[in-house]
């Protein structure tokens, strides 16, 4: 007897349910968390301690300070609203014009982090002194916090005449190729030994072997690492805004939040950098299924 195919509401049910109760714990881990490092500060400045105060009367103070040490997620939330609906797109106070500005040097990032992990493995795959020669300096380059290396990269591309989204993208750039390379080295060695005799006995020259037999065996490999390229990119585009002073950005906008101790602006830039990595990597693992599907893969 065929096994009967589930329906969409029950797929959505069983695949929504648990991302749901994740969710719920989540926000009243937060709720309990800004309650408890919020207590002292509103205990100081809002509630009369010599007058006495209840418990309830301390956790509404605890939600409703105007610079808490933690903000409570309906603050984010209403500051959220609040940026979105008030401002216009091109104002600094929406948050939606900072994700342009950090979406546009993450992007570009990704794509010139792509393209050299894509070169530097296929060099890696087919030259074994490349291979001895490059492989552990691109190891060794991800030891170098970024944090260190932005300020001297920003300098020496600023003194080039470089500025704007040209050295943030080099920045994402720096942290999104190496996954790439990584695993596009793994995935271009992939094809089995039989296959890769197959091809010479074709006469297939070494870039028809890479492009028929190699590089087809590497997709299943290269789409986690873009997944994780991508988001590697936002971080970097995100920390190469902090030593620049930059006006415009997710990253610039933290900067302005912790100058001026506006925490709920803080906690709202970084809610919202979150949902940029997840659209940004839903994209990636969108143009997977299209890829897979369309070479037979799904």
């Amino acid at each position: 007897m065929a096994k009967a195919t589930p329906s969409r509401a029950q797929v959505w049910w069983h695949q929504g349910l648990p991302v749901a109760v994740v969710l719920l714990a989540v926000l009243l881990l937060w709720y309990l968390a800004a309650w408890v490092l919020n207590a002292p500060g509103a205990i100081e400045r809002v509630l009369d301690a010599d007058v006495g105060y209840t418990w309830q009367e301390l956790f509404t103070a605890t939600m409703s300070m105007e610079r808490p040490l933690m903000p409570a997620p309906h603050q984010v939330v209403l500051d959220f609203y609040e940026s979105l609906t008030e401002w216009p797109l091109d104002s600094p106070r929406n948050l939606l014009y900072h994700v342009a500005v950090t979406g546009e040097s993450t992007l570009l990032g990704f794509a010139m982090g792509t393209a050299l992990g894509l070169v530097l493995s296929v060099l890696i795959v087919h030259s074994r002194t490349l291979d001895r020669a490059l492989l552990p300096w691109i190891v060794a380059s991800q030891t170098v916090p970024v944090l260190a290396i932005a300020p001297i990269v920003l300098v020496i591309l600023g003194s080039l005449g470089f500025s704007g989204v040209a050295p943030k993208a080099v920045i994402a750039m720096y942290l999104c190729f190496f996954p790439v390379t990584v695993a596009m080295v793994q995935g271009l060695r992939s094809p089995q030994k039989i296959e890769t005799e197959m091809m010479h006995t074709y006469a297939a020259s070494r870039w028809q072997a890479l492009w028929l037999l190699r590089l087809p065996a590497a997709l299943p490999f290269l789409f986690p690492a873009l997944r994780v390229g991508v988001a590697a990119g936002l971080v970097g585009a995100m920390v190469a805004e902090l030593p620049t002073g930059a006006q415009a950005g997710l990253g610039a906008k933290l900067l302005t939040g912790s100058y001026y101790g506006q925490t709920v602006q803080i906690w709202s830039a970084l809610v919202m950098s979150a949902f940029l990595g997840l659209a940004l990597t839903a994209m990636v693992a969108a143009v997977e299924r299209v890829v897979l599907r369309h070479r037979g893969g799904v």
